[in-house]
């Protein structure tokens, strides 16, 4: 009874949090949309799913995210294995490196691959190759953004798999392949699914980077959902494909849930300092070398390609873009695009401390396995990441408009925002840290005396600090790339990074473009030192990215 009820105080907060800020605006934009006139139109449900286009747009969804899944799966399994496996010179720098495209906003993903594939482009230039406003360059941008998902949390339980178990098949007279194929291959499966699962849904509810490569005719739910909301007001039919995606986004978490738990319970693992050896023989070699050629050509070179395009002036290379930044233009801001840096920097701040707040609560909650409602909670954690964050905007700025949450002209709008991206990222690097404290501890210490909060004070946070600190990062990462939903809710004198990205790119003229990849690369700086001080601070057992 004690225990359930410490469980329910720490969780009080979450709930709260999550229904005010995510449950609360989703449906009251949903409902919005189904009761235009406050009077139901079951008919309207029907007339949208039966309609030809958004049969179209929906077979897209499910194709593209197919497709995407299956590269990213290709590309990065190989990835995977050498960072777990091999040790080789520059292998945490590259690590951390990896991770900077999945916490940069798709509007940067997309502008890097612009500069790469469009027209004008790299490939454009040398061999009059353009693959914008094709479906490749889509792929090949989802398989960028989704790389790191696939390496972290492949990659994360490859490196404590026992490589013993391997060589016993193989000194029983196992080929390496076979050895592979009948013991290690089986104790990844629930991995390398859960990985897959994560990268589909990422990509099921792609926005920024179909909305920039993509043609007319390739819309996701998710960039259809801002078409009919942002441009024909349509809220009805909006509304009725935020339900169809958030069913589909439902059935893809049970499925990752299903599968992360049998891959908890199934395994037996070692410290992945152990696993870790130089490469040996011309098969290591050779994956040691695909896999830099892989990174180098899909990970480097786009990004490249975006600090030489904001390099790149009309008189030649140079800072004139860099400089244009702090000069007001009096059309797409009221303010120097310069300031989007402050503004993401302290929205992030304090994005970072609201998710370590919620998220820190609910991973204590959690800590102790229960029964369905605690499963279904760690579930509903996760589904801000696979909801339409446009639909989540929006429903801000039509929920969060009367008192006592009269919140549209407040500054803290973003912020909350940005928390509900964050507050999944804290609770799975917290979680497995959290759960491996030895319960003797804390009950030590409630026989010594010590309160709950005492406990925790003395016990917890000290075997935890490093991992909360990990935790931050992560959360100050992905808050300060959010832009489905900030598009909808920054205010024009404080735009976010993302937000002045996307409006610079939508205006004509090369100045703009210039500013838009010197703005670009900003952000993937900042990342990038971001996740290298994560590398530092990261602890021997903690869990990987979205694992």
């Amino acid at each position: 009874m004690r225990h359930a009820a410490h469980r329910a105080a720490l969780l009080a907060g979450p709930l709260a949090f999550f229904a005010l800020f995510f449950a609360y605006p989703v449906a009251a934009i949903t409902d919005r949309g189904l009761r235009p006139d406050g009077v139901w139109q079951p008919g309207r449900v029907a007339e949208v799913l039966t309609d030809p286009g958004v049969a179209q747009v929906l077979w897209f969804t499910l194709w593209q995210a197919a497709a995407s899944t299956a590269l990213t799966l290709a590309l990065a399994l190989p990835g995977a294995y050498v960072f777990a496996r091999l040790d080789f010179p520059g292998r945490r720098l590259l690590h951390a490196f990896v991770t900077v495209p999945f916490v940069l906003p798709t509007v940067v993903i997309g502008a890097a691959f612009l500069g790469l594939v469009g027209r004008g482009g790299l490939l454009d230039d040398l061999w009059g190759i353009r693959l914008n406003s094709s479906v490749w360059a889509i792929l090949l941008a989802h398989a960028f953004f989704n790389y790191a998902v696939v390496v972290r949390t492949v990659g994360g339980l490859w490196a404590q798999l026992d490589p013993r178990q391997e060589e016993a098949a193989r000194v029983l007279g196992a080929s390496r392949f076979a050895a592979f194929r009948r013991v290690t291959l089986p104790a990844l499966a629930p991995s390398v699914a859960a990985a897959g699962l994560m990268v589909y849904l990422f990509t099921f509810t792609s926005f920024g980077v179909v909305q920039i490569l993509g043609s007319p005719r390739q819309a996701t739910l998710e960039v259809e959902i801002y078409r009919q909301t942002a441009q024909l007001l349509d809220l009805p039919t909006a509304a009725v494909l935020t339900l169809v995606q958030f069913a589909a986004v439902g059935l893809l978490l049970a499925a990752h849930s299903w599968i992360v738990r049998r891959r908890e319970s199934a395994l037996a693992l070692v410290d992945p300092a152990r696993t870790a050896r130089r490469p040996r023989g011309a098969a290591d070699r050779a994956l040691l070398g695909g896999t830099l050629a892989v990174i180098a050509l899909l990970l480097v070179l786009p990004l490249a390609v975006l600090v030489e395009r904001s390099l790149s002036g009309p008189d030649g290379y140079g800072l004139t873009h860099y400089r244009a930044l702090a000069a007001e233009d009096g059309g797409t801001f009221a303010v120097p695009p310069l300031d989007a840096i402050g503004n993401s920097l302290s929205y992030a701040a304090v994005a970072t401390l609201i998710a370590l707040a919620v998220g820190g609560l609910a991973a204590a909650a959690l800590t102790r396995r229960a029964g369905r409602f605690t499963r279904g909670f760690d579930a509903l954690l996760m589904l801000p990441l696979g909801t339409s964050a446009v639909t989540v905007g929006f429903g801000f700025l039509i929920a969060l408009d009367e008192p006592p949450l009269d919140l549209r002209s407040s500054w803290i709008l973003v912020p909350l925002a940005q928390a509900l991206v964050g507050v999944p990222f804290v609770v799975r690097v917290m979680l497995p840290v959290l759960r491996a404290v030895d319960e003797r501890l804390r009950e030590a210490a409630a026989v010594l005396g010590a309160s709950p909060l005492r406990a925790w004070r003395e016990v917890d946070l000290p075997l935890v600090r490093r991992a909360l600190l990990v935790a931050a990062g992560f959360a100050f990462a992905v808050s300060l790339g959010e832009f489905g939903a900030t598009v909808f809710i920054a205010r024009a004198d404080r735009p976010t990074l993302p937000v002045a990205v996307a409006r610079l790119l939508g205006r004509a003229g090369e100045l703009n473009y210039g500013q838009a990849m010197a703005l670009s690369t900003v952000l993937m700086l900042t990342c990038l030192l971001t996740l290298l001080l994560l590398e530092r601070l990261r602890p021997a057992r903690s869990t990987e990215l979205v694992a």
